[in-house]
């Protein structure tokens, strides 16, 4: 066998069809497009118009806003994080900050940092340094023995 020799299989490859090349093609005269109107023309751009009606996307009420003083934590239970330390993706001696949840793959990266919520157990000694914290989230930590440092909790009693 050469280099030359080389084909697709009968049938892989189809040639386009050529629109607007005779009425014998099939798709000669008006190329498939109809009869006359503003889509048998070239440059149409009519997404979402209704023929004057009010479309579909202004008929619809608007709903909400963006806060933009809103807070985005990324979410982590304390369940999960017992559950890697079991697995030993976390080690359970270290300071577990944000960082450190993102490169076990507990959390995505956010804007805010993690904030901690308390479901399921900790049996584990851990120190957190998060930028959230529910109060039973602390109380599970601080029951195991372990301690949670949330900067806008020490920044107000302070």
């Amino acid at each position: 066998m050469k280099l030359t020799d080389i084909r697709d299989n009968p049938g892989a490859r189809k040639a386009p069809t050529r629109v607007g090349r005779g009425i014998g093609s099939g798709k000669g005269k008006t190329g498939g497009r109809g009869v006359k109107g503003q889509t048998s023309r070239s440059g149409v751009s009519i997404n979402g118009f209704e023929g004057g009606q009010m479309p579909l996307h202004r008929r619809l009420p608007k709903r909400g806003f963006n806060n933009l003083f809103g807070t985005d934590y990324s979410v982590v239970n304390v369940g999960t994080v017992q559950k890697a330390i079991d697995e030993g993706r976390l080690n359970a001696a270290d300071v577990i900050t944000a960082e450190v949840l993102v490169a076990a793959g507990l959390v995505r990266p956010s804007r805010d940092g993690v904030r901690l919520l308390a479901k399921g157990s900790i049996t584990a000694k851990v120190a957190f340094d998060v930028a959230g914290a529910s109060a039973a989230a602390v109380a599970a930590v601080e029951a195991a023995g372990g301690s949670v440092k949330v900067p806008a909790v020490e920044a107000a009693a302070e």
